[in-house]
């Protein structure tokens, strides 16, 4: 775990220094895993119909309800991967 941890950590650190920066549905879908990686299941409150970014991240993090933290790291990493 602790070597997942480290790998997730330093792909977090990577992904500040992207080459290109990932369409809007990546980089939703790197915040969601981020989120349920480091936080867990989402349990705030979904944000009002005037905060449309806010509601799509809120959105894509509940999407991952339910995937354990080692899986999003996973996920995370492997993404961030495809980018380079």
């Amino acid at each position: 775990m602790s070597d997942l941890k480290a790998a997730f950590e330093a792909a977090v650190a990577d992904s500040k220094n992207l080459s290109q920066r990932p369409d809007n549905a990546t980089l939703l879908k790197l915040y969601a895993l981020y989120k349920q990686a480091s936080t867990g299941d989402n349990t705030e409150a979904k944000p009002g119909f005037g905060d449309m970014v806010g509601r799509a991240k809120w959105d894509a993090w509940s999407g991952l309800k339910g995937t354990a933290a080692v899986t999003a790291m996973q996920q995370y990493i492997d993404l961030l991967g495809s980018l380079d």
